[in-house]
């Protein structure tokens, strides 16, 4: 099955999510229940709209916070009318988190069984609760083998739909099939680093991968840093380009290119570049110390 039809598929499933809050807002008894239940149901349906829409922050924090918020919220104040809700932290707490939004969620789903508790009788509380910590279990469990693969996953998206744009973790095997590739055909390889503000950034990266070639990539290396493979016939061909890249990129503050036969590792090059002195020097790298 292709990607679009699973979007698709998982856009519907959070519209029709939306629709069940939604259609409960008539029906509740007070101004606070009526605003949590709208705010659950607008989540799911923006929610159902952002789905594709850009990579370019993991959809974890705050993103994921609202709805433990919102579900902690109303079981705290309608405990009584909504108590099967109760069972939707195993769902929450089965998504890829942090580790400390995932001990939040079992606090809030701690706090919550024990608030709904007090209007059970004793034998019920206690099966419910044993009932309540197994499915928490479980979602953890599966969480945990979730998240190496979601990790995977987000390195192989591109961090804008329609861009050649990568997150850090590609970069490193994307260099040495690059360095190897040049080595045998005898093209020139060469890594850009480009350094930009941060408002700036994501205009700038869309301006890289437009003005690069369909078979060249760039990278985001952080908040302020990009990078991007250039593959050129030779050194010569190399400066015209990176001449013509700089001149269409008027917002960037400091850039560095390295042929990758002379690059050093990716840390080193980017402490040099945080240590350059003019702001808009190109430097031509120097040989790692292996060949010294």
């Amino acid at each position: 099955m292709q990607s679009k039809y699973k979007v698709g598929l998982l856009r519907l499933n959070l519209l029709l999510a939306a629709l069940f809050p939604a259609l409960m807002v008539a029906s509740a008894h007070d101004l606070s229940e009526a605003m949590l239940l709208g705010l659950a149901a607008a989540w799911l349906a923006i929610s159902a709209g952002l789905v594709e829409f850009s990579h370019r922050r993991p959809p974890l924090v705050p993103w994921q916070l609202l709805p433990s918020l919102l579900l902690g919220a109303l079981l705290w104040s309608s405990a009584e009318r909504y108590p099967f809700w109760l069972w939707a932290w195993a769902a929450l707490v089965m998504l890829p988190q942090p580790a400390w939004m995932a001990a939040l969620n079992i606090l809030l789903a701690g706090a919550s069984w024990a608030w709904l508790a007090r209007l059970m009788p004793i034998e019920q509380a206690l099966a419910a609760g044993l009932v309540f910590a197994l499915l928490l279990v479980l979602g953890l469990s599966r969480a945990r083998r979730l998240t190496p693969l979601h990790g995977q996953a987000r390195g192989r998206v591109s961090l804008e739909p329609g861009l050649r744009l990568w997150p850090r973790t590609r970069l490193a095997s994307d260099l040495a099939r690059e360095r190897g590739r040049a080595e045998r055909d005898g093209t020139y390889a060469e890594l850009l680093l480009v350094r930009t503000r941060r408002r700036h950034l994501w205009q700038v990266a869309r301006q890289l991968c437009e003005m690069t070639r369909r078979f060249e990539h760039c990278y985001r290396l952080d908040a302020r840093t990009l990078a991007a493979l250039l593959i050129c016939r030779d050194a010569t061909q190399a400066n015209g380009r990176r001449e013509t890249l700089l001149g269409h990129l008027p917002r960037v503050e400091r850039v560095r290119a390295i042929p990758l036969q002379r690059a050093r590792p990716l840390t080193e090059e980017l402490h040099a570049l945080e240590r350059q002195a003019a702001p808009l020097d190109v430097t031509q790298g120097v040989k790692p110390d292996a060949e010294d």
